[in-house]
């Protein structure tokens, strides 16, 4: 008796071994179940609206498709030999890297100024973080019919500024050698206020007990801020420099709009010359191989940045 209750007890208890990892496999498999369910509405809009277009276009671009119906059969690289000598093409990608050189710089450099008067301590702080950043949320239309407004020959503010200073007016928008600078005071006015809240959020994550015991030690403002707060905004500044150059070169709202989608040489940016390519040349094909042409570059650019601050990382 005693000998087959102790058989019995084994046998449950060997049972109940056995089935806890069965449970336990089954638990993980419902929860991996509800993990993809939780998973696949963002999954099935990423290869929807993303993957899917990235490799129809460039099967379109070995083709010679029209938005007019017409063609669609391969061509190979001609689209892409086609782009490369095409100096219309390399006009529009220099006014994208000469716009891109004129925003950076002062995005940056005001940016900064900008976050630092704030965390300074300016009188009326909420004031100036509203004015700083409130631009920023205007949509492009709004700011370029402000800006045209500004730099109107005949009743703009930029001209009447310029008749007190004893200058001569200027034809901001319609003269070659304004225009693209016009564009460039637009876009900074407009974008500076998202480089202003990076770098004053990284401003406010440096301790103040550096700046107090800085002060104990004799050091002003200035050299506070050139030992303590520059070398701390490194990482904040690298994140800015790659998100302003990305944004500069997709320039178009702005561009377009202030000029009426009139697109000259001096301001013609390779977005927009991709749009006319597509929908006012009707070549999609074609339009297809600048874009990418275009993508090959950045990723070009973004490549040798990154190794640029790793090189840096490690030295210091």
């Amino acid at each position: 008796m005693m000998t087959a209750a102790t058989d019995s007890t084994r046998t449950i208890v060997t049972g109940s071994r056995t089935a806890a990892p069965a449970r336990r496999a089954g638990t993980r498999s419902r929860e991996q179940l509800v993990s993809w369910a939780f998973l696949a509405p963002f999954l099935i809009a990423f290869a929807l609206f993303l993957v899917w277009p990235i490799i129809h276009g460039i099967v379109l671009s070995f083709t010679d498709a029209s938005l007019t119906g017409a063609g669609g059969g391969f061509v190979g690289f001609a689209n892409y030999a086609e782009a490369l000598s095409d100096p219309v093409m390399w006009r529009s990608l220099w006014n994208t890297i000469w716009f891109t050189l004129l925003s950076t710089v002062p995005l940056v450099l005001i940016a900064l100024l900008m976050a630092a008067l704030v965390d300074r301590g300016l009188p009326g702080q909420w004031l100036w973080r509203l004015s700083f950043f409130m631009p920023y949320l205007l949509a492009s239309t709004v700011i370029s019919q402000i800006w045209v407004w500004i730099f109107n020959p005949q009743i703009g503010a930029a001209n009447n500024i310029l008749k007190a200073l004893g200058l001569e007016p200027l034809a901001w928008l319609q003269n070659p050698e304004t225009n693209m600078l016009s564009i460039v005071i637009a876009t900074v006015w407009w974008t500076v206020g998202f480089n202003f809240l990076l770098y004053l959020a990284a401003m406010q994550n440096i301790p103040p007990q550096q700046y107090e015991a800085a002060s104990l030690d004799g050091a002003g403002a200035w050299r506070q801020f050139w030992s303590i707060t520059l070398p701390q905004l490194g990482p904040a500044t690298v994140l800015i420099l790659l998100l302003q150059i990305l944004a500069s070169l997709k320039l178009f709202d702005q561009a377009y709009q202030m000029l009426g989608g009139v697109a000259s040489d001096t301001t013609r940016s390779i977005v927009q010359y991709i749009y006319e390519a597509g929908f006012v040349s009707y070549r999609f094909g074609y339009s297809a191989a600048i874009s990418y042409v275009f993508f090959a570059l950045i990723v070009i650019v973004g490549v040798a940045q990154a190794l640029v601050t790793r090189r840096r990382k490690e030295q210091l």
